[in-house]
């Protein structure tokens, strides 16, 4: 083979990989991602609608952020928009954390939702997923917050939240 062809042919397998890692959402993926596309009548954290920078502590590669609560969810804000100590969230909830690059332009959403009857969710319910801004799937359900729990389970989280450890 001559360069040019393994040039192209290197090229052709990079983006068929690329692909193969966003598969369109389907099945629980797909309910998920349907759920994060309306807006109103979420609550912000810290009541603002402002994409902040990721803190030191984050593990989103993402450099800005800005993280919502359905209205089931954010029954465990308390007036100031941060989690109250101690909640436990109830089935239904749902928290979407937009994720920006560095000149605010959407990269994806990472979510929970808390659907302890789900075949997918983790010991404490919760549904973890993460999609690219189209709603391409980045991290599937079926992985049980496999890549998310090794922070969400660290100190100071609440029921699987670091809003307050490590905002956004």
């Amino acid at each position: 083979m001559n360069k040019i062809t393994l040039t192209l042919t290197a090229i052709v397998g990079t983006v068929m990989l690329l692909y193969s890692c966003a598969k369109e959402a389907k099945g629980e993926n797909k309910e998920i991602w349907d759920l994060t596309k309306p807006t109103d009548g979420y609550v912000y954290y810290k009541n603002s609608k402002t994409i902040k920078d990721k803190s030191d502590a984050s593990g989103h590669s993402d450099a800005r952020l800005l993280t919502r609560f359905n209205s089931t969810s954010a029954a465990n804000l308390d007036a100031d928009g941060k989690v109250k100590a101690g909640s436990v969230f109830a089935d239904g909830s749902l928290i979407v954390k937009e994720l920006y690059n560095k000149n605010d332009k959407l990269q994806g959403y990472a979510i929970m939702q808390k659907n302890s009857k789900s075949s997918n969710a983790d010991k404490n319910g919760w549904v973890w997923a993460v999609f690219n801004e189209d709603g391409k799937v980045k991290h599937n359900v079926s992985k049980k917050g496999d890549g998310c729990m090794g922070c969400h389970a660290g100190g100071g989280n609440i029921d699987g939240t670091l809003m307050n450890v490590s905002f956004p």
